[in-house]
């Protein structure tokens, strides 16, 4: 593994302000003054002079929106000065590039806007080592394997992976808790070497303080995580939590109330059957001596 985890938090330490984060907050803080206000998403969209689905796309966050719209909308609203500044501060915000748009086309999704904004991460995974615990050449294989794409991508998407890590060691870093099955710890990726070292660096980083890891032994047999992988990202500051289902195509991103609330039961059924963290360190030990 080249370097180590405190040389590679630069991008991510110092701050929690995410673009994707808070142009949620922002459209949906557009959203409630609009019907506090008694205006249809058409009605707003006549007074500005502007198409229905701008309007629609800045309180669904599928687009950023500038100060200068988001003052019109507010002055419109007849919103108190207050928020009208508060508002177009985090407009201003969500113009700001992300440390990983850096990388251009290497990556595509929010995920890791978000990721970086938690403070809390509670997180199945079925198949492989989760992202934030991957050693370098883990984590090249793994993403060789799942993607195929351009070398110069793939060296840009382990940079990524690796830069992400130092939510784990800022300042103030984000509270994980992991459920692994079993099978991850068995699945070979990259051969007898790098899953050795893959399993020591586990060890490794549950000793920090701000990780929980267990794992979902064989014998726990039928489980309720059984279709498939997830992710419950928990934010401060009343920004809903968020949950990210892994798919083929990379996954997607629910925030309703009741699918948050479901996942969140899930990881709780799921963490009640694994082993202590412990138990599973030791499991984890075993496997690596084998």
């Amino acid at each position: 593994m080249t370097g180590n985890t405190a040389e590679r938090a630069g991008p991510v330490s110092g701050g929690r302000v995410s673009p994707p984060v808070r142009r949620r907050r922002l459209g949906a803080a557009l959203r409630r003054y609009r019907e506090a206000a008694g205006f249809t998403i058409e009605q707003v969209a006549e007074r500005l002079e502007c198409s229905t689905s701008k309007i629609s796309r800045l309180e669904t966050a599928q687009t950023g929106a500038s100060a200068r719209d988001v003052r019109d909308m507010l002055l419109l609203y007849e919103v108190d000065q207050r928020a009208l500044e508060e508002l177009t501060s985090i407009a201003r915000e969500t113009r700001q590039r992300g440390w990983w748009q850096t990388y251009g086309t290497a990556l595509t999704g929010s995920f890791v806007g978000f990721e970086a904004a938690a403070h809390t991460i509670r997180s199945y995974e079925a198949q492989c080592v989760p992202g934030l615990l991957q050693t370098e050449e883990y984590a090249r294989c793994v993403i060789m394997a799942a993607r195929p794409v351009p070398l110069t991508h793939a060296h840009d998407r382990v940079q990524i992976r690796l830069a992400r890590q130092g939510v784990l060691t800022q300042d103030q870093p984000v509270e994980v808790w992991y459920v692994l099955d079993e099978a991850v710890l068995h699945r070979r990726v990259g051969g007898h070497e790098v899953m050795r070292a893959q399993l020591d660096h586990l060890r490794l980083v549950a000793d920090l303080a701000c990780v929980r890891l267990q794992v979902l032994p064989f014998e726990a047999g039928a489980h309720a995580g059984m279709d498939g992988s997830f992710v419950v990202l928990g934010f401060p500051d009343g920004d809903p939590d968020t949950v990210y289902v892994t798919t083929a195509t990379g996954g997607a991103m629910h925030d309703r109330a009741e699918e948050v609330a479901r996942y969140a039961t899930i990881f709780a059924e799921l963490a009640d059957r694994a082993l202590s963290p412990a138990a599973s360190l030791d499991l984890i030990a075993g496997i690596g001596r084998g």
